[in-house]
C-alpha cells in the first residue's frame, strides 16, 4: 500500500510535469535533475521557478538553478521542509497535497444545468481563461500547445451557453493531477458542485488512476468532502531580495 508520503511525492511530480508542459508552451522549457524541476529562465506569471521532487534537496543548489534576479521567482518545495529565508525568500503560502483513490464515490452533486466536457479546440481557450480569471480578460496564459499533450482542459458549460466552472486535468504516469478549480458561483455552478463535475468526468476519461492535486483554506475544505485525504503538507516562496 503507498503511504502518504509517496502520493506527496506523486502528486509533487505530476505538478512539476505540469509547470514544465505551461513552460514549454511558452518556449521556456525547464529541466528535471538532482531532486527537482527547475526553469533558469522566468516562468509564466502564477507558475514557479522550480518544484521540489525529493525532501533531501539542497537549498543552495536549488536556488543556484533559477533567475532570482528577475521580478516575482518563487519556488514550490514540495514537502514544506526547506528555509530559504536566508536566499531572500518569504513564505508566499502553505497548502497540503490531495489525494483520492480511483473509482472513490462521489458524494457530491453535479449541478443539473450544467454539462462537463473537455474542450475540444484552442478557438475556446480565450473563454476558459476569461471564466477562470473571474471574468477578466485573459493574457494567454493558457497556450493551444497544451491542448495536444496530456492535458485536458474541463469546462461547465450552462443551458445558456457559458462557462461556469472548469478544471484542468493533466495525466501523468499513475496519476491524473487536477489544478486551477473554479466556479463562477450564484445557481449555475459553485465549489462543491463543481469537483462532482470534475471528478465524474476524470473519472470517465480515466477510470484507473487515482486524482492527486493540492489546495488550501476552504478549498481544502471542499475537497475533503469529495473524498480527497491530506498527505503533506508544501510551501510556496517568493523571493523578495
Amino acid at each position: 500500500m503507498i503511504n502518504e508520503s509517496e502520493w506527496a511525492g506523486a502528486a509533487a511530480r505530476n505538478n512539476a510535469e505540469w509547470c514544465d508542459e505551461v513552460c514549454r508552451a511558452h518556449g521556456t522549457p525547464g529541466e528535471f535533475r538532482a531532486g527537482a524541476w527547475s526553469s533558469a529562465r522566468r516562468t509564466p506569471p502564477l507558475y514557479p521557478d522550480a518544484v521540489t521532487l525529493s525532501p533531501d534537496v539542497s537549498a543552495a543548489d536549488l536556488v543556484a538553478r533559477i533567475d532570482t534576479a528577475s521580478p516575482g521567482c518563487s519556488v514550490k518545495d514540495s514537502f514544506g521542509c526547506l528555509d530559504l529565508k536566508p536566499l531572500g525568500f518569504e513564505v508566499l503560502f502553505e497548502a497540503q497535497w490531495i489525494h483520492r483513490d480511483a473509482g472513490s464515490a462521489i458524494p457530491g452533486a453535479m449541478a443539473p444545468d450544467v454539462v462537463w466536457e473537455p474542450l475540444k479546440s484552442a478557438d475556446s481557450l480565450p473563454a476558459w481563461e476569461r471564466a477562470w480569471n473571474e471574468g477578466e480578460e485573459g493574457d494567454g496564459l493558457f497556450r493551444p500547445e497544451l491542448l495536444t499533450g496530456e492535458t485536458t482542459f474541463l469546462a461547465g458549460t450552462s443551458s445558456d451557453g457559458r462557462i461556469v466552472a472548469g478544471a484542468i486535468a493533466s495525466r501523468g504516469v499513475s496519476v491524473v493531477g487536477v489544478s486551477n478549480l473554479f466556479a463562477a458561483g450564484g445557481p449555475a455552478a459553485d465549489e462543491e458542485s463543481a469537483w462532482a463535475g470534475c471528478l465524474t468526468r476524470t473519472a470517465r476519461l480515466w477510470p484507473d488512476l487515482p486524482v492527486v492535486g493540492y489546495e488550501s483554506g476552504t478549498s481544502l475544505d471542499a475537497a475533503v468532502r469529495q473524498g480527497f485525504t491530506p498527505v503533506g503538507r508544501l510551501r510556496v516562496w517568493l523571493h523578495t531580495g
